[in-house]
């Protein structure tokens, strides 16, 4: 038998209900303690508490609906899948209720990314009057520690698992390939690659590499550096995982790159632009 981890960790907290559950703590936490760390940035310079209150205020309501509408229209599916006459998959179109059931999981970096710059933007203008850069460059270490605790939020909910695999260290995820958990022994249940594990571990090293250029190299002063940074280490993460993950639509099955690895691209491209001319504009000040 295949040496692996089973796991059988259930998010719900209390038997029988849904909310609260681990998935929703660990996500609170992560944004928790993305704001601890941009009080202290924004207690160096000087910023006033009540700014930070309206970030925060942006950030969450940012990513919960940029993250959650990332994965109903990239993700899907939009309808519902019969298969002999049973239904076997709900859509998000045929029941928009669920639309808004986030403690089920499904929530996706892309679609909180986007949703996330434009809140940032409109913020950076109509509240802190700074340069939109700047406050991007001070916002990617706390969303990516943001990151690393929705990931182990997908570890506990048994989804976007990676694949097939006969590492050591791979996973039995229980209530992902097992429809009937109790009548399902473990010795059926393949070993996968914990993709979401992976991904949580690359985000929080990205999360005290970002740390490490904002406070000790001080890369802030090169507006759009640590910012390039983030969007390299967290979509590049995200793109090389997604090698050995399970697709998520129908179609990442027969394409070379699949539906995460193509929305990743432009960012990592982002990053590399933002580094570049950060460098150069530093380099032209010297």
């Amino acid at each position: 038998m295949l040496l692996a981890i089973n796991w059988a960790v259930d998010s719900e907290i209390i038997d029988g209900w849904r909310t609260p559950n681990l998935y929703g703590l660990l996500f609170v936490s992560g944004l928790v303690l993305g704001y601890f760390v941009v009080k202290r940035m924004f207690k160096q310079e000087g910023i006033k508490e009540d700014v930070l209150d309206k970030l925060v205020a942006y950030m969450v309501i940012a990513t919960i609906v940029g993250a959650r509408l990332g994965h109903v229209l990239f993700y899907g599916p939009y309808f519902d899948r019969y298969e002999n006459g049973f239904l076997v998959e709900r859509g998000y179109f045929s029941h928009p209720e669920d639309i808004v059931k986030i403690w089920e999981g499904g929530l996706a970096s892309h679609g909180a990314a986007i949703i996330i710059l434009i809140s940032l933007y409109i913020f950076s203008k109509k509240v802190v009057q700074k340069p939109f850069i700047w406050i991007l460059d001070r916002i990617s270490a706390p969303i990516a520690i943001g990151g690393t605790f929705i990931r182990l939020g997908n570890l506990v909910n048994h989804e976007m698992v990676g694949d097939v695999t006969d590492i050591p260290w791979g996973f039995r995820f229980l209530h992902h390939d097992c429809a009937y958990p109790y009548d399902c022994s473990w010795e059926q249940i393949p070993v996968r690659h914990p993709a979401q594990l992976y991904e949580a571990i690359c985000y929080f090293i990205a999360f005290l590499i970002l740390l490490f250029l904002y406070w000790k190299k001080e890369k802030w002063k090169s507006p759009g550096f640590v910012f390039g940074s983030f969007l390299i280490l967290i979509f590049g993460a995200r793109f090389l995982v997604e090698f050995i993950k399970l697709g998520q639509t129908a179609r990442d099955e027969v394409w070379f790159l699949n539906t995460g690895q193509l929305l990743s691209i432009p960012f990592v491209i982002a990053g590399i632009i933002l580094i570049i001319k950060a460098t150069r504009k530093h380099d032209s000040t010297i």
